[in-house]
């Protein structure tokens, strides 16, 4: 993580995002910088805004009121993206985060990636794939202890997942020495530059113990506090 602090701004689509959970968001954000525009959209007069109108004044949360004027049209998303590529372009702002779970952010994402921005999203597991994928860093919130997870969970069926399995052994593959090994800060370096991947999605609190959860790698201490990561079907042939 940089060690500089950058100036975040972050957007709520607080129509579309859990309340109980914005604590997780802020910790996250915080490895990141400063966050010095905060901004919640939705329609305040609902009810359903109950909880994130109890956080407003406690996190100093600027709420930008949408009417509903439309039956299945959120006017809530337009507003924020329109504000979004204001700040974009007219303020000192290194890294944008968007808090949502329903609406596809991505083409305002890729634009923000295309301007040099760190793009931050958190949201619900039913966030569509695109906006996922799409951002630098994706934490889904629907989980117990999101931010903070244990070592030692276990998530079911994640040797089925191939979709994970193939991008891990892709990362090894392309940072590996010639016995195969590979240091697991470039492995994590490689796959943070080609997904939105975040090993806490899956149950672990680090990469290290994702690798030893699945018996498909083999794990080692490197110099100092550091590990080794390889494909254990490439220790078989050594």
């Amino acid at each position: 993580m940089n060690d500089i602090k950058q100036n975040i701004a972050l957007f709520i689509d607080a129509d579309n995002a859990p309340a109980s959970k914005f604590d997780d968001v802020l910790s996250e954000v915080a490895k990141y910088g400063v966050v010095t525009i905060r901004k919640a959209y939705g329609n305040w007069k609902s009810p359903t805004l109950k909880k994130w109108e109890e956080l407003l004044h406690e996190h100093a949360i600027q709420p930008i009121q949408q009417y509903d004027l439309t039956k299945g049209k959120n006017a809530s998303d337009i507003a924020l993206v329109i504000d979004a590529m204001d700040v974009m372009y007219t303020k000192n702002i290194d890294v944008m985060c968007f808090v949502s779970s329903d609406s596809d952010f991505t083409p305002m994402v890729t634009r923000a990636l295309a301007e040099g921005k760190v793009v931050l999203g958190f949201g619900e597991r039913k966030t569509p794939s695109p906006f996922v994928n799409a951002c630098s860093k994706f934490l889904f919130l629907d989980q117990p202890d999101a931010v903070e997870i244990t070592s030692n969970a276990k998530p079911k069926n994640i040797k089925s997942d191939t979709k994970l399995i193939n991008l891990l052994r892709q990362a090894i593959e392309a940072t590996e020495d010639d016995e195969g090994w590979a240091d697991l800060g470039s492995v994590g370096s490689n796959i943070s530059n080609r997904t939105s991947f975040d090993c806490r999605n899956y149950g672990f609190k680090n990469l290290s113990s994702l690798f030893k959860a699945i018996d498909l790698f083999e794990l080692k201490h490197g110099q100092g506090k550091s590990y080794l990561v390889r494909d254990a079907r490439k220790g078989k042939k050594t």
